[in-house]
């Protein structure tokens, strides 16, 4: 951060100062270039990848389905019973012998878990 306050400030004083023989420009400031790279160069670093992850999450909270497997943020594994997009609730089945429920914003739900046939294929064979 202060490269950057260093910079303009050493813009600041070059246009303060202009040399003696030095003929006005017609164009736009080339000082102004010097801000422009490091922004688009921030929002192509830091933002755009940001803006996929969004995306990304936004799209699995919509195919969230009944008997989807799930992680929580918090780290609670369960199985989605009931999804209610319109108060933003899913239910939760937490454990299977005494029925155990729980409720949670569906922003919580931090991924959907795959099952993989190699995972299958492993479990037979133990």
């Amino acid at each position: 951060m202060q490269f950057f306050a260093g910079l303009l400030n050493l813009l600041a004083e070059a246009e303060a100062t202009p040399a003696a023989d030095a003929k006005p420009e017609g164009g736009p400031p080339g000082g102004m270039l010097w801000v422009a790279i490091p922004m688009l160069v921030v929002w192509f670093l830091l933002m755009r990848p940001n803006k996929k992850q969004e995306l990304s999450q936004k799209s699995m909270l919509d195919n969230l389905k009944q008997n989807d497997r799930v992680v929580t943020t918090s780290g609670i594994y369960g199985i989605v019973t009931n999804v209610q997009r319109d108060s933003d609730r899913v239910t939760l089945r937490i454990d299977d012998s005494n029925n155990t429920k729980i409720s949670v914003t569906l922003a919580s739900i931090a991924r959907v878990l795959v099952d993989t046939p190699d995972a299958d294929k492993d479990k037979s064979a133990k």
